[in-house]
């Protein structure tokens, strides 16, 4: 096995330049392993007690491996390695043109010299302000990893600065900022996995071997403790860019859950499912709203102020993804196990429009972070395509691409850049890609030129932000915003005129 089951990005300037390197002491080491083991024990001990012993497995099981031990005597030496030592004869190596050293000991055809190996390993561990960190989930064979490549697209270079071993299949990663133990933003990462705790691990710390901290906890029999949080693995993360101390999560448990990270408890408990919960989402900018899809073909907007207070609308299959419309948030979409997309207004009971998008489920499904309209879908047959949604009433098929990595697992938008996207999937010598939709004359022709307008709201949250392109009329934005404003008047553009005049 060789997957990529899930991917995200970090802002750029997010990251340190310079991460801490954790130097542990033989003794903290000891301890870590001693700890470990303890915890190993515990959890095994527990397994057992709630395991029913059944006495005439055991002896079964005991009377296997002493057959086994017999049969494995008997096998046949096929190629006589007990003789292998006495096997005569001697073996000669020609290795006299493999290296050639001069009288310094060192070899001639090496023209970099050890001083510049070193500057360029130096340069790479600094993480510049142009650099975007890609965050992946990669299972290798048994071993589970979170890497951390640098990804920089004026200098086209991209490469894993470091990485950490999880202790189990990652299924979904979120990034936040927020910091209980720290009052300035942070670069952490919350990764869910098989099990039911979720990990939040700090990305300027390298080498180190436990997360920052976690958020849930298993039942001891032995310890008196209680479950605090899932029970079963956790599918999908969402944290609350508004109120940025909440994080949401979805599980095979059938339930959601609000997380405090503040105290890292759960205080909020949503429950209205008859499946698992693959996909959650929060509203962009009302931040009491989370979008929900799940495997009874459902797809849920509740309200978090009230935990029985949501709207629900029908797919055609297993929900997969949901995705709000940052450019417009009154619609959002929806992809499922059977390759439909949906459209929907959350103001209405039906879908504005359902189309077959692809023959298999749709694991990947994201807008452009600055391009309006620009929306790409994967699947797990291997199929990228991107579609124009910037009219409300129809999706147009722009592109499509076979990405050749194997069926398709994860996809993810750059934060930063409206048409670089990455790309992970399950082929064993090709699972992860960094795409450029540009080098696509369909995309290039449809989405380069349309026109950046930078528009200006207020809300009762406060002032925000909000860049559009389009390359037909200014699109109607102005529901529900207070007052709508260009980001820079013509006054204070001739006061620029004149400041330059001046010099």
């Amino acid at each position: 096995m060789n997957v990529i089951p899930c991917i995200t990005w970090v802002k750029k300037g997010v990251a340190a330049a310079v991460p801490d390197k954790v130097q542990l002491t033989p003794q903290e080491l000891e301890n870590i392993i001693k700890q470990t083991e303890s915890n190993i024990k515990d959890i095994e001990s527990d397994d057992d007690n709630d395991d029913d012993t059944n006495p005439t497995v055991s002896k079964q099981a005991n009377s296997s491996k002493g057959h086994q031990t017999q049969s494995d005597a008997m096998i046949e030496d096929e190629f006589n390695f007990d003789k292998y030592d006495d096997e005569a004869g001697n073996i000669h190596c020609n290795i006299g043109g493999l290296a050639v050293l001069n009288k310094d000991g060192k070899d001639p055809f090496v023209t970099v010299g050890d001083s510049e190996d070193e500057d360029s390993e130096k340069e790479d561990d600094i993480i510049k302000d142009t650099d975007n960190l890609v965050l992946v989930g990669h299972v290798d064979g048994d071993a589970s990893i979170l890497e951390v490549h640098v990804y920089n697209e004026e200098e086209g270079s991209f490469y894993c600065h470091h990485d950490i071993l999880l202790p189990s299949f990652p299924l979904c990663i979120e990034w936040l900022n927020f910091d209980s133990s720290d009052p300035r933003p942070g670069n952490l990462c919350a990764i869910g996995n098989m099990t039911p705790i979720i990990e939040v691990w700090d990305l300027d710390v390298v080498d180190c071997l436990e997360p920052a901290f976690k958020l849930g906890r298993k039942p001891s029999k032995k310890l008196k403790l209680k479950r605090v949080g899932h029970r079963d693995a956790v599918l999908d993360l969402a944290w609350n860019s508004n109120y940025t101390h909440v994080l949401a999560s979805g599980s095979v448990d059938q339930t959601v859950l609000l997380w405090d990270l503040e105290n890292g408890t759960p205080v909020t408990k949503l429950n209205s499912f008859n499946e698992k919960v693959q996909t959650i989402e929060w509203h962009p900018s009302e931040t009491q709203k989370l979008l929900t899809g799940c495997s009874d073909k459902t797809v849920r907007l509740f309200d978090c102020r009230a935990e029985d207070d949501f709207k629900a609308w029908q797919t055609a299959g297993e929900v997969e993804r949901v995705l709000w419309n940052h450019f417009d948030p009154n619609y959002y979409f929806a992809s499922t196990d059977n390759g439909q997309i949906q459209y929907v207004d959350v103001r209405q009971d039906n879908p504005i429009w359902q189309i077959s998008a692809h023959e298999k489920e749709i694991t990947g499904l994201c807008l452009s972070t600055s391009c309006p309209g620009l929306l790409v879908s994967s699947c797990n047959g291997g199929i990228l395509k991107v579609w124009d949604v910037i009219n409300h009433n129809e999706a147009i098929l722009v592109w499509e691409k076979k990405a050749n990595l194997g069926a398709l697992q994860c996809l993810a938008a750059n934060p930063d850049s409206p048409f670089i996207f990455v790309l992970g999937g399950d082929n064993k010598s090709d699972n992860m890609k960094v795409l450029n939709l540009l080098t696509s004359s369909a995309v290039s022709d449809r989405f380069k030129e349309r026109q950046k307008i930078k528009l200006e709201f207020g809300d009762s949250q406060g002032t925000q932000t909000r860049e559009v392109k389009t390359n037909q009329e200014i699109m109607e934005v102005t529901d529900e915003m207070e007052s709508v404003a260009l980001e820079t008047s013509v006054s204070g553009s001739l006061g620029k005129k004149k400041k330059r005049n001046k010099k």
